[in-house]
């Protein structure tokens, strides 16, 4: 089995954040987004991973640091990782296509601007899944429309009239992924585009034309990480979740407490001072940060961050700032927002 994750965009949603670090980098309860995602992937299809591709911009955003990243990630879960770039973002399509030299046999294709939980067989009948959760509006999002036997015949953007609550939340998986390969090379030679891009759903559209059988698997929850607030909420949600696995170490052993109570869940990283301070639940706090005099919960904090003085709630902060919730002099960084 292959996983195939292209995350080329640098996640314009979550500025200032993605302004120095690539979105599906950004840390979620003490690891980065893509991390989370592919290990979760794996969990889920309880069979060995032979390879993860992924699909990288520009070098000088997308470094030496981050392949380094990319290539522990997939020695971790013991298999090969390739990486290819996608110079021009031409869509969900063409940067799939950057890679390629690795779509055969059976793969999983998966945006790294989400996570899930979730616990299903794939369908041995079907020669794709896509995979969905019930949505209360689903008129915000793609959604799939299914047939009397539960396959999946039709992909509709944003319907306005009702189709079905099953969003696609840009996970697939593909028996045979060179198929989709084949006819995303059709929609690339005849230029098909929407919006100027090359989308994967005109690949997956002449699939089921084929009569190609697709069927859905069902996540139990789908946390996108598409803006400050969204990733905060994700964040809160996915230390509950590890508290509940006790399956990670949550707070460091070096972490050092002075006065200070934490409240569960949390992911304290290593070397954090805590002084004189309440924080969780909700909370997370990367490597070497100094916390004084403050109260934080519901809140995301990167590495090496000086905070005092502070009574902070659903706060997104990111790396080497310095924050005194005096405001006397503040400098977090270029388009920071303080609310």
């Amino acid at each position: 089995m292959k996983i195939i994750v292209p995350m080329a965009g640098r996640g314009s949603r979550l500025r200032p954040h993605s302004l120095t670090v690539p979105k599906p980098l950004i840390p979620v309860a003490g690891q980065p987004i893509v991390h989370r995602l592919v290990k979760d992937i794996a969990k889920v299809l309880k069979q060995p991973i032979e390879e993860v591709a992924f699909v990288l911009g520009d070098p000088a955003w997308f470094g030496d640091d981050v392949v380094e990243s990319l290539e522990a990630l997939a020695q971790s879960l013991g298999a090969k990782a390739s990486i290819y770039r996608q110079d021009l973002p031409l869509g969900t399509g063409h940067a799939i296509m950057c890679a390629k030299p690795s779509l055969s046999g059976p793969a999983v294709i998966a945006y790294a601007d989400t996570l899930i939980r979730a616990e299903f067989d794939l369908d041995p009948t079907a020669d794709s899944v896509i995979w969905t959760k019930e949505v209360e509006n689903p008129e915000a999002y793609g959604v799939v429309k299914l047939n009397n036997k539960q396959e999946i015949v039709e992909l509709v953007e944003k319907p306005q009239t009702f189709v079905s609550k099953q969003a696609v939340i840009g996970i697939y998986y593909f028996k045979d992924v060179a198929v989709l390969k084949d006819k995303l090379q059709e929609v690339l030679d005849e230029n098909v585009t929407n919006g100027g891009e090359y989308q994967i759903n005109d690949g997956i559209k002449r699939m089921m034309a084929d009569g190609k059988i697709f069927k859905t698997g069902t996540v139990d929850e789908w946390m996108d990480c598409g803006n400050k607030a969204i990733t905060v909420d994700t964040n809160g949600k996915m230390l509950q979740f590890l508290k509940a696995d006790a399956e990670e170490q949550m707070i460091a052993s070096s972490v050092t407490l002075d006065n200070a109570e934490i409240i569960e869940p949390c992911f304290i990283g290593e070397h954090v001072v805590l002084r004189d301070c309440v924080i969780g639940p909700n909370v997370s706090i990367g490597n070497d940060c100094v916390i004084d005099n403050s109260i934080i919960k519901n809140s995301l904090i990167q590495n090496h961050t000086n905070i005092k003085n502070a009574n902070l709630d659903e706060a997104m902060i990111g790396n080497h700032v310095k924050y005194n919730g005096n405001f006397s002099s503040v400098s977090i960084g270029d388009y920071s927002v303080l609310e």
